[in-house]
Parts: structure tokens; sequence; C-alpha cells
């Protein structure tokens, strides 16, 4: 089947079935065939520790791990000497002992914008957990959770139990859904709310509601002990900014939708174009990129005011920097290297320019968008390095699955947009790390590398420290001593609940599943138009 002909039956599909497909639910991921373990006791021999707390590099040591608890990191020489032998641990015949010599040692990350699969962009479960595993990914909140809450939460306890390769997972439910109508009152909140504790939900997903209807559901989740998140979309942000929700009790903000309103010093509603429509997203997103620019100065009162603010609310922002990059330059992303090899046929078709599909707003694309993208990013990207530098939490996001961003490799790619924002290599890490675990209360869990933690580690043979990019499943680009190219990193193990994963067979796993999706469908990757 040829791209043109495919994107026209997809096109058709949406059309018929737009309202549904919000609500249906992708394949669920199949029993875990994958991983050895875990162990009753596991050593993991002469790595170099990133800690996730902030400290330096450090190593060779042996990290002693049992039934899925570090017990223990022991020193074990210096770099550049043997390894001191008489200073490791000792093995027994119930030991799993792992050779990591010369490698990288990571906390497993979090990412706090992921979603799990969708119908629309055709992509079942065990894809997308594969390609998250695959990143080191160990811990993802699902903000929206699509496929439903019944759905989730059975991928959530089957991970959990580790039935099945994924990361843990927290369900957070949109707001409102699976409500009989619309949510009118405050007591209907209220009520929702309780629900969505009852039947086990992390939290909450808001875009934006009428003040009275959002302060009660944010005080019956902070009851209940939920976490919330919210995408102050265009259509409530004029009534319900980042001040306003964090006010009444909000704890985390996806993307920066809410953040420049709340910074407004000379109007109270952006400058929209006067023939603007929401539900056309090239006005949406192109309009989106002039916003930064109408908020007040970095440095001045306002500026100054919103961040001092928020940070004394311990307010955690989740920029996902990535998710908005193809705005900047569109060909750059649509033309990232792995593409041809990990995006399945449906999502690459999903990415298309389209009027109905979310986040294919490429209807007229080019240098003036770009330049506007550009400047929206210098001043947004300010903003979130000086929140950071005051002592604000920033965490990482990706929402992949959408505007060319690929599960997993959109991950990597959120960690070099933060580190172009001006974090140093550790504090990116820090926010892949720590900063998510605390943004879902698992900071006592997961999040670094010490005793008394969960065994979730990444394992890489290359400091990504020098480069991030090595942390893509493609690896960074580099040249040995035959003058020759080759590629370094990816990363090698990834490690949840104490159990080892290979985590380039888990990219295999997801090339083949590709690549007989295309045989399949008799399919290549083209370019739009072309």
């Amino acid at each position: 089947m040829t791209s043109r002909i495919f994107s026209l039956f997809l096109a058709f599909v949406f059309t018929l079935t737009a309202g549904s497909l919000l609500h249906a639910q992708v394949e669920p991921a199949p029993d875990r065939a994958e991983g050895e373990g875990p162990f009753d006791r596991l050593i993991i021999r002469g790595g170099i520790v990133v800690s996730g707390t902030g400290a330096p590099p450090s190593g060779p040591v042996d990290i002693i791990i049992e039934n899925n608890r570090i017990v223990n990191i022991v020193n074990v020489g210096y770099p550049g000497v043997p390894i001191n032998e008489q200073r490791r641990p000792q093995a027994d015949e119930n030991t799993r002992e792992l050779d990591a010599e010369g490698m990288y040692i990571l906390p497993g990350f979090v990412d706090l914008h992921g979603h799990m699969g969708g119908t629309a962009q055709g992509t079942p479960a065990e894809y997308v957990f594969k390609l998250w595993m695959a990143h080191g990914i160990t811990t993802v909140r699902d903000p929206g959770s699509y496929n439903g809450l019944e759905w989730s939460l059975d991928q959530k306890h089957r991970s959990e139990r580790n039935e099945i390769t994924a990361p843990r997972l927290h369900v957070y439910l949109s707001f409102g859904r699976g409500h009989d109508g619309p949510i009118t009152t405050p007591d209907q909140a209220r009520g929702w709310v309780q629900n969505l504790a009852d039947e086990g939900g992390d939290g909450i997903k808001f875009f934006g509601l009428r003040p009275d209807i959002m302060e009660a559901a944010l005080d019956e989740a902070n009851r209940r002990g939920l976490g919330s998140a919210s995408h102050h979309n265009q259509l409530n942000v004029t009534r319900m900014n980042v001040l306003d929700s964090s006010e009444l009790g909000l704890t985390t903000m996806e993307h920066w939708y809410g953040l420049p309103e709340a910074l407004f010093s000379d109007r109270i509603i952006q400058d929209y174009r006067l023939d603007y429509n929401y539900m056309n997203e090239q006005h949406r997103f192109e309009e989106a990129g002039k916003l930064w620019q109408q908020a007040s100065e970095p440095g001045s009162d306002r500026w100054n005011y919103v961040m001092d603010t928020l940070i004394e609310r311990d307010f955690t922002m989740v920029p996902t920097f990535n998710i908005y990059d193809a705005n900047r330059d569109l060909m750059r992303t649509r033309r990232a290297e792995w593409h041809e090899e990990y995006t399945l046929p449906s999502l690459w078709e999903f990415f298309q320019p389209n009027r109905i599909a979310h986040g294919s707003y490429w209807f007229n694309w080019g240098t003036e968008q770009e330049i506007q993208w550009k400047e929206n990013y210098r001043i947004w990207m300010s903003f979130i390095n000086e929140y950071k530098n005051r002592g604000g939490r920033v965490a990482t996001g990706s929402d992949s699955g959408y505007i060319f961003q690929t599960y997993g490799f959109g991950y990597i790619r959120e960690l070099e947009m933060l580190r172009e924002a001006g974090f140093h290599p550790l504090e990116v890490i820090q926010s892949a790390t720590i900063k998510g675990a605390e943004a879902i209360g698992m900071d006592d869990q997961i999040g670094t590398i010490e005793p008394g933690k969960l065994a979730d580690l990444v394992i890489i043979d290359a400091n990504p420290l020098e480069n991030l990019q090595l942390l893509y499943g493609t690896g960074a680009i580099t040249i040995n001593e035959n003058n020759e190219a080759v590629r370094s990193g990816g990363v090698k193990y990834t490690i949840k609940d104490g159990i080892i994963f290979d985590a380039k067979q888990l990219l295999e796993d997801v090339r083949k599943m590709v690549r007989a999706e295309k045989d399949r469908l008799d399919y290549e990757i083209t370019q739009p138009g072309m």
C-alpha cells in the first residue's frame, strides 16, 4: 500500500470515527517474555555511578541488590588502575553477577508525560512499552489515560507484578471521563474524584474548568491523595491560568500553557488573530508561538512575582520542550534518523498534514512560523532554567506519539533540550530521575542510586554526560581508529524491579515489529507531498 493511499484511508477512518477513537483502546501488552530475574541477590560489578542526587560520577563501584533493593554500594578502586579484588563483595551460588566494568549506571528514568499508545496512532502497548524501556524509562505517568481507566489500571497492575515488559505506570485520568454527561456542579466534581480514587487511579489530568468546579475537584483530589496535572488550554485559560490553579492546589503543569498568560501585565487575553478558530490547529499552534513575546519581560516585577509564587507553592514544571521541536525546525524533526526503522506506518501517517489528526497542523508551516517559535523557545527556556536555578522543581516529560516524536526517542530529545535551556548535564539527569520521582511522591523509592532504593537502573557503555545523544537507541556517531564512522552508546541494560532487560534487544524487537508491518502493507516512509 502506498503512503498516499494509506494516508487517504486513515483520513477516512478519522472522519468516520473521530469521536469514538478518543475512547477506543489499543492492544494491551502481551505476557512478558523478556528480562532476567529478579534475583535473591544481584551484584553489578565495576560501574561508574551517576547517582541522580546531583553528585558527580564516582567509580568503579559494585552495587549489591537483594530482593529488588539496593543494600550497599562498595568502592572497589580508582579510575585507570585495576580493580582491587580484595574490596569486592563476595558472591555465592545464589548471586547473579553483572559485569558493568567501565560502564555508567544511572537511576531509571521517569517520564511524567507518557501516553500508553493510541488507536488513532495505531500504536499497541508492546510497541510503546518496549521503546520506553529500551531508552531506560522505568516509570511513566500517563496524563489522560485515553485508553480508559479499566484498561490503564490493568496494564499498571500487570506491570507491578512484572507480568508484562513495561515501566511502572501511574494512571492520571482526564477530568470528567466516564461521567454521564458534562460535570456542571462542584458536587458532581467531588463525586467524580471520589470514584476515581475508589477505583485506584493515581491522579487527574485537567484541561481547564469553571473555577468553582476546578476548586472542588482539586480540593477533593488533595483530600484523597491524588496527584494533579493541567494543560491550561486556550478555551479556559482566561479564567484559570497557572497562578489561579496552583492557588487551588494544582501540583504540576504540562507544557507551558497558562504560564505566559499568568505573566501578562498589559493585557488579559492573548492577542489572537481575528479569524482565529481553536479547532484549526494551524491557528492554535501558530498563535501559541507568539505567546511568550506577549508576557512580561524577564527580570520584571511580574516575572519575579510569578516565579517566586510558584516556587513557594512547591509547584512542578513539566515543560515537554521536545513535543514542539518541529514548530521551530519541521524538516529536522520529520527527518529524524529513527523514523525509518522505529516509527510504525500508522504513526508516521498520523504525523502527516491532516486537519483532523491532533498535532498534524502542517497546513502552511514555514520560515515565519519557525522564526516565531525559535524566539518563543528562547524566552520559555530562560524561565524554566531560572525556575530551576531558584529552587523550583523541573521534571522531564515527553508527550511522544504526536508531532513527529516517536516514543522513547522523544524522551532523550527532551533531555537534550533541557541541556539547551541551560541545565548542566547532571541537572538534566536530576530532572529525569529524582525530580520526577518527587513529583509523583516516589522519591523514597526511586530516583537516585542509594541504599534502600528500588533497583531501577540504566546501564550504558559510554558517558552520557559528555553527549546526551549517546542515550538514543540509535546511539551517537563517532569515528574509530580506522577512520570509519561508527555508532557508540545506546542503553545496554535497563533494570526495573531488579529484572535485567537487554535494552538493545528490546529495540530490535521494535525494529522487527515495524518491518513486519511495512511488509504487510507494502509500505515505505515517504515525505509529505512527494
